[in-house]
């Protein structure tokens, strides 16, 4: 987790569960904290993760905050991984491929997906399915783009030498 920077508006968080009762309610109702910040001015910011599927939803209030936990790129093998990323105007992205499936919904903004060959422009509204290609996430207009992300762990494509980490 990392300080706050002030260019950026947090993500609210709200998570349900069931108390020991078996009553749904809201377990967690805060900003997420979990955020990074790499060089490239982008923010992420870790919302949940599962590191099975099924996934465990587990009654009680003392079930683990699985938006605290620290990872890379990939979700964990057979999980997921859900962020909300910020991308600052000019930010250029680099190449990369994951062995996931990933279920992308620009929130707000405008924001470029550049592949080998190449470019594809969402904004806010749009939603994508991104199967394993090499990309890059590339801001060129004027305003933050917050883009959220679902990442599904796939079977292995064997192209190249996707991100793991």
């Amino acid at each position: 987790m990392s300080e706050e920077k002030p260019d950026h508006e947090p993500v609210r968080r709200v998570v349900t569960g069931h108390d020991s009762s078996k009553v749904a309610k809201v377990l967690i109702d805060a900003p997420a904290t979990n955020r990074k910040f790499p060089p490239s001015g982008t923010v992420s910011t870790l919302i949940w993760a599962s590191d099975r599927t099924p996934a465990d939803n587990a009654i009680g209030e003392d079930a683990e905050d699985m938006g605290a936990r620290m990872l890379g790129t990939a979700p964990p093998p057979n999980g997921t991984r859900f962020t909300v990323n910020d991308f600052l105007p000019g930010n250029t992205g680099v190449m990369h491929r994951t062995d996931t499936v990933d279920y992308i919904m620009v929130l707000s903004g405008e924001i470029d997906m550049v592949m080998d060959d190449s470019t594809v422009k969402l904004k806010a509204g749009d939603v994508m399915v991104q199967r394993g290609t090499n990309h890059a996430w590339v801001n060129r207009g004027t305003e933050v783009a917050r883009v959220a992300f679902v990442l599904i762990d796939a079977k292995p494509l064997g192209i190249g030498k996707p991100v793991t980490g």
